[in-house]
């Protein structure tokens, strides 16, 4: 049985709240090919210290150097910023499920533009989480967006 959108989605939102529970942000990634997670990351810029630590960049450093990411499908529960864009653009990740757009649109538009589907499911956990996160943590937010 291969998982669908809505269970790989699940799995990024699992690994979203790994990094809420460790003092992060909570936005989680998967990277299938197949029907199978090749990679998992969050968000851990606040716990390792390192400013481009975002959950898509984490991700793509667990899932390690492939022979092709041509054939992939990254899920993200929140739109991906400018760096992790660039990144799925530049490894030429075809398609992208994002969780959420509400509290931050990311640049979905740029990603469209480069030839990649882009999938947004308007999750309301995910867009509950973040919403949350963003109310109780309005510094870390605005660091994280480089604002």
């Amino acid at each position: 049985m291969t998982l669908g959108d809505e269970e790989f989605l699940l799995e990024a939102y699992l690994e979203a709240q790994k990094g809420l529970k460790a003092g992060g942000l909570p936005i989680g990634a998967i990277l299938v090919r197949d029907g199978q997670i090749i990679g998992r990351g969050h968000n851990q810029r606040v716990q390792k210290g390192d400013p481009i630590l975002h959950g898509e960049m984490d991700c793509m450093r667990q899932a390690g150097r492939q022979r092709t990411y041509k054939d992939t499908v990254m899920y993200t529960t929140l739109s991906p910023c400018m760096m992790c864009t660039g990144t799925i653009i530049q490894f030429g990740v075809p398609r992208v499920v994002v969780g959420e757009s509400r509290n931050f649109k990311g640049f979905q538009d740029v990603l469209t533009l480069a030839g990649v589907e882009v999938r947004d499911m308007d999750d309301p956990h995910c867009i509950e989480m973040m919403k949350k996160f963003i109310r109780a943590h309005p510094e870390l937010w605005n660091e994280d967006i480089g604002e």
